[in-house]
């Protein structure tokens, strides 16, 4: 039963991501943080598929995580691969995204959010996309230092990498992007955990 759960919640949350990137960001030429952000920017420069990117960023890390943090590696996976696949097969949906919002800083929070809510999502169930935020994890329990503070280190820096291509209201309106991602997955989390405690309670 765990594992249909399991495999369902990395659908639902590959699905939201993907939506999340080719309908909210793609169209506007937004970047996310993480690997997601890595892959938008090769997509903007050289016009290469953004969820095969992700999965060939992704790799080493990936590599690192067996070697060092074997519990890293069995919690990304599934969802690392699952979500370069269905990334790449939404990809048309891009065409539609002007049409349905036509704002950029709209479609920049929306996408942040429906990103973060497909994050979040696996996260309840310990379940990560990989990428850099897997890499980002295991500096920050090597150094012993807040995971979620590493992580907006290297989102702030893809983005601000992303500047050079990308122009400056793009810039801004990227960063909402990873703001609203990171609020949205985080209260996704805690709202779960605040449960968990509840039921513990009442037990």
């Amino acid at each position: 039963m765990y594992f249909l759960k399991k495999a369902l919640m990395i659908f639902i949350g590959s699905l939201l991501v993907a939506i999340g990137v080719n309908v909210f960001l793609v169209p506007f030429e937004l970047l996310d943080g993480g690997g997601l952000g890595i892959s938008l920017i090769f997509h903007y420069a050289m016009d290469v598929k953004v969820g095969l990117t992700f999965l060939i960023v992704s790799i080493p890390i990936f590599l690192l995580a067996w070697k060092y943090y074997r519990s890293f590696f069995y919690h990304g996976i599934h969802g690392m691969l699952f979500s370069s696949l269905i990334i790449d097969l939404l990809y048309p949906l891009h065409i539609i995204g002007r049409e349905i919002v036509t704002i950029p800083l709209v479609s920049a929070i929306c996408g942040g959010i429906v990103i973060g809510t497909g994050i979040g999502i696996m996260l309840r169930l310990d379940i990560s996309i990989g990428g850099t935020d897997l890499l980002a994890q295991m500096i920050a329990k090597k150094l012993n230092v807040n995971a979620g503070f590493v992580i907006f280190c290297v989102d702030v820096l893809i983005v601000t990498t992303g500047s050079l291509l990308i122009p400056s209201i793009h810039l801004v309106l990227s960063f909402a992007t990873v703001l609203s991602a990171g609020i949205t997955a985080s209260l996704i989390v805690s709202k779960t955990r605040k449960v968990k405690e509840i039921i513990a309670q009442l037990n």
